[in-house]
């Protein structure tokens, strides 16, 4: 019906209702939907300029006939356009990209001019809109629109691959994972499928249509596409390869190859053709090849030489079906080949077989398909369990990747087979197996939208998998151990439990992490996994470097549950020197002393003091008591709190332990402390009932802190001791050879207390503590022995003449001779004054014999001893000479060192007696001991200067000792006596000059002229 008899408001409600239609379906389409977007824009836009003209009384002029005419056209282009492309198959649309995206700002153009020629048709009408109406025909009219860039490149590249000729099964495969990705797509054989159907159908359209050009376009995009694995229908396959199966039914089994037909060579490079293609005359040659023939500037025939007159190329599709045939019948052949050298047994058969199967593959990906459909797939998995062979396992591992790579089926059937089973193991195996088996692991982990979360979780249920993988991680293979770590990482994420086995192979990353970054109840269970694992030094401070100590410390800081873990765990780990630093550092030392001195729980406070313990052993003391600024903390306050817990009701004996740990540690590293926890804190009178407690391990630390504590109040501790049963209890530590520190404790704390005590003494002799003291000098630990060397002194002293024969009867004296040269400095030095103190009681116990009256008698004389000039020996008088003590002694006066030359003096000097020095004198001379002695005078200090010069007074009463060393030691003493200028030997001095002068008396020497004024 002409428009000029349809009245003007039926023109524009039918125009307002397609305008809307149009605009709503714009919104639908899917490429090039930003153009679409903007044309349904504007045509909502046009929607109240064509209600505001049904509303007032429009210009029926010619002109506004013919503009709305016009518009309603152009909107039936726009219409037409997006029914078209809203139901067009998805891959046809973004081919076409570029091509819609025109016709769409053509058509938006147009409607614009439309409503342009409108307006001016209707310009009184229009007035109270026209600002708007102008606004939206000037957009629309200037409107530009393009083509995403990321579709136009895969398009590009599609066009590219084409013209190139690509159609190996690489390029398919990632063209059509682009194309699919970019349209929405899944990529699944299902899906793909559909899509290659549709767009099938627009091919056969564009026949239709005479669209010669973009139909064989589409029809070489179907070609290439089909040949990807996803466009690969499973049951199709199958059926194909039954097919090609039964075919070489007819051939011997022996056969693997079937020679090509003449008709399938090119003859430009005498090879069987993939993409043939006739020539003017018929040839056929393969695509490739001709058009390198053409481009070297050949313009014949390759195969008669013949001039060509036309040089268009035509696809020989019914020659490219039969090669494609040939080729599979001899896939199958070589399958089936390759099936019977797999079952063979033989280790050489059997990698001869999986080579040809890797060949397969890489010539053609449907053949993944068809080894896992005859059955070879399965054989193989079986075989990698069961050899022995490295080569044939790794070959096998090889094998496998290229049949699961990039194909879901497959793995899954790997799977199936239980190849995770085999596959782990070899894991475990030498570099080049393991390197093979990770690279296939992690390919059946992966799927097209990453990780396979039913591989992973089947992999997660193998115990060994983590161990092997942590192994890899941590060899020197960087491949490996990159997809061992990214495994593990994924396993860790998937089962929480993996992270604890980790960990247990000592991978703590994901423990770490998990601590740092995980929920408050992750958190808690990894830091408790951490506690539960038994832990080697090594991994104790790699824990620590790695950064798990920070949020432990923040862990102790919240709820019970987060303290109690975390403090187990710093308990664990802070008895590492260098997680001591890093413990100090975070500033975690105040957070403990903090928890320490609040109200909490027995278990929370005795975690605490386990920390403190282990911060304050290894002889470290208060090295780590200090806050983030390395600042010292107030150690007072601290020993004062441990001391109290020991008088609290509430203290527990596990909280005691660790307490009574740590103030030991902290009283052993500075005299100080030791003061302030016996005289500020009553710490003896809190200590001792301890040992009436009937844990071996508190009264153990005791005993040791009671040893530190009694060099500055032993009066109570003997008080306490000579209770019943008391004393009892010390010479049982002192007999615990088990335990050394205790041993040596128990011996300390008998060294401190006072010598005076004979009662303490009587009592330790009957009780056998003298016994044990003696044991500990054989058998103790170096600390334990100078300790007991000390405690000896109180059973040795020259008053008691009972206490020190029972020192010698239980064979004290051989072991004190022998301390001379093998032991400490210390025990060295306190053997010599032990000697000392038992020789200074020979003199009156030497037996001098009564003349013989008859001369008959004299051939039966006892030999007299030479220092003491009666009968001797160890047992009666306890001689040194007869101990062979003597050369022990002299050699310590030779090693110049002061503790040890002073006590070796002072026992020498026992041997000369005043009223009788010759024997002494003699036997000291004998003994090479008076030279060592001058030199002392050399290099000694003062007060071992005194020593030797006290001896030396009485040695040079002798007038031949006189005659032998008297002008040596005229100038040693002449060298004291002149220092004038020093103050400090003033006592020295005249002690020199005293010798000096005795020296004189008995050589009649003046030494007036030597040095002036010493008599003065």
């Amino acid at each position: 019906m002409a428009l000029e008899l349809v009245p003007i408001g039926t023109i524009l409600a039918v125009l307002t209702n397609q305008v809307l239609k149009t605009a709503q379906a714009a919104k639908d389409v899917l490429i090039g939907k930003e153009c679409f977007k903007v044309l349904s824009k504007h045509l909502f836009d046009i929607e109240p300029v064509l209600k505001e003209l049904q509303l007032q009384k429009l210009n029926d002029s010619q002109a506004a006939k013919q503009a709305l005419e016009n518009l309603e056209e152009d909107v039936k282009k726009a219409n037409n356009l997006v029914e078209r492309y809203k139901n067009c198959a998805r891959f046809y649309l973004l081919f076409k990209c570029r091509h819609i995206v025109k016709e769409v700002e053509e058509v938006t153009r147009g409607i614009g001019r439309s409503l342009a020629a409108l307006s001016l048709a209707n310009t009184e009408v229009l007035a109270g809109i026209s600002d708007q109406v102008n606004r939206l025909q000037n957009e629309m009219q200037r409107v530009e629109f393009e083509a995403s860039q990321s579709q136009i490149k895969i398009v590009d590249k599609l066009n590219q691959g084409i013209n190139d000729a690509k159609l190996d099964q690489d390029f398919a495969n990632d063209m059509l994972e682009e194309i699919a990705m970019a349209v929405g797509v899944p990529v699944e054989p299902s899906e793909i499928s559909k899509e290659l159907e549709n767009l099938r159908k627009e091919k056969e359209e564009t026949t239709n249509r005479k669209e010669r050009a973009e139909a064989f376009f589409l029809e070489q995009v179907i070609e290439l596409l089909s040949r990807a694995d996803a466009a690969r229908d499973f049951e199709q396959v199958k059926e194909q390869y039954v097919q090609r199966a039964r075919v070489i039914e007819r051939y011997d089994c022996s056969r693997e190859y079937i020679t090509p037909l003449k008709t399938f060579i090119c003859p430009i490079n005498q090879t069987v053709m993939v993409d043939p293609v006739n020539l003017c005359t018929d040839t056929t040659c393969e695509r490739a090849a001709i058009k390198a023939w053409f481009d070297r500037g050949e313009r014949t025939d390759p195969e008669t030489g013949d001039l060509l007159g036309d040089f268009t190329l035509r696809p020989n599709l019914r020659l490219r079906q039969s090669i494609e045939e040939w080729r599979e019948i001899n896939y199958c052949l070589q399958i089936r080949s390759s099936k019977e050298k797999l079952l063979s047994g033989v280790d050489l058969s059997v990698e001869a077989a999986l080579i040809q199967m890797q060949d397969l593959m890489r010539e053609n990906s449907i053949n993944k398909d068809w080894i896992t459909i005859g059955g070879l797939t399965a054989i193989i998995v079986s075989i990698l369990g069961s050899s022995h062979n490295k080569d044939v396992k790794r070959n096998i591992l090889i094998t496998l990747k290229y049949v699961v790579e990039g194909h879901a089926r497959n793995k899954e059937k790997v799977v199936e087979f239980k190849g995770l089973d085999h596959i782990i193991p070899c894991l475990g195996r030498d570099s080049s197996i393991s390197k093979a088996a990770v690279e296939l692991l992690y390919e059946l982990l992966q799927d097209k939208s990453g990780w396979n979360e039913s591989v992973c979780r089947k992999l997660s249920q193998t115990c060994s998998a983590i161990l092997f993988l942590v192994t890899l991680l941590k060899g020197p293979v960087k491949e490996s151990a990159e997809k061992a770590e990214k495994i593990l990482m994924k396993l860790c994420d998937e089962d929480e439990e993996n992270i604890s086995r980790a960990a247990r192979a000592d991978w703590y990353k994901p423990l770490i992490d998990c601590i740092i970054r995980g929920s408050e109840t992750s958190r808690i269970s990894m830091v408790r996994t951490l506690v539960n694992m038994e832990l080697v030094d090594q991994n104790i401070k790699l824990l620590g470097k790695e950064g798990v100590i920070p949020p432990l410390l923040e862990m102790a800081s919240g709820n019970v549950e987060s303290q109690e873990a975390s403090l187990s765990a710093l308990v664990k780990l802070s008895g590492c020197h260098a997680n001591k630093e890093l413990i100090a550092a975070a500033g975690g030392v105040p957070i403990i002393r903090d928890l320490i001195f609040s109200p909490h729980t027995a278990i929370i406070i005795a975690r605490c003091c386990e920390v403190l313990e282990k911060l304050t052993s290894n002889d470290d003391g208060i090295k780590f008591l200090v806050d983030k600024n390395e600042k010292q903390l107030e150690i007072e306050q601290i020993i004062k709190k441990l001391l109290a817990f020991l008088h609290s009701p509430n203290s527990s004996n596990i909280m005691l332990r660790p307490a009574l740990r740590a103030l030991l540690g902290i009283c052993k590293s500075e005299a100080r402390f030791i003061k302030t926890a016996v005289l500020t804190a009553n710490g003896v009178s809190l200590i001792l009932p301890l040992l009436d407690g009937s844990d071996p391990e508190i009264r153990e630390i005791a005993i040791n802190l009671l040893s530190l504590f009694s060099q500055h109040e032993p009066e109570g501790v003997v008080e306490y001791l000579l209770k019943p049963k008391r004393l009892e209890a010390l010479v049982g530590f002192l007999e615990n050879g088990d335990k050394a520190d205790v041993q040596m404790a128990a011996a300390g704390l008998l060294a401190n207390l006072p010598k005076s005590e004979v009662p303490l003494t009587t009592k330790l002799i009957e009780l056998e503590g003298l016994n044990a003291i003696i044991s500990i000098l054989r058998s103790g630990t170096m600390g334990a022995k100078e300790n007991a060397l000390t405690a000896l002194f109180r059973f040795t002293d020259p008053a008691n003449l009972d206490s020190q024969r029972k020192v010698v009867e239980l064979g004290a004296y051989p072991l004190l001779v022998r301390f001379l040269r093998v032991g400490s400095v210390t025990a060295k030095a306190r053997a010599a004054a032990l000697i000392g103190n038992l020789s200074t009681s020979s003199p009156q116990l030497a037996v001098v014999p009564k003349p013989a009256r008859c001369l008959c008698f004299r051939s039966s004389r006892v030999p007299l001893c030479s220092a003491h000039g009666g009968i001797c020996s160890v047992e009666t008088t306890f001689c040194l000479l007869k101990a062979d003590a003597l050369a022990g002694l002299v050699e310590l006066l030779h090693e110049e060192n002061d503790a040890t030359a002073y006590e070796a003096i002072q026992t020498l000097s026992t041997l000369v007696r005043e009223d009788s020095p010759q024997r002494g004198a003699n036997v000291l001379h004998e003994a090479d001991a008076i030279n060592p002695t001058l030199e002392i005078l050399n290099w000694g200090p003062g007060p071992l200067k005194e020593q030797a010069l006290v001896l030396l007074e009485k040695v040079l009463t002798v007038r031949e000792m006189v005659e032998k060393y008297g002008s040596v030691a005229r100038l040693r003493l002449v060298d004291i006596t002149g220092r004038i200028n020093i103050h400090e030997d003033g006592n020295l001095r005249r002690k020199a000059a005293g010798v000096l002068a005795l020296l004189e008396r008995y050589s009649g020497f003046d030494t007036s002229s030597l040095a002036p004024g010493l008599n003065g």
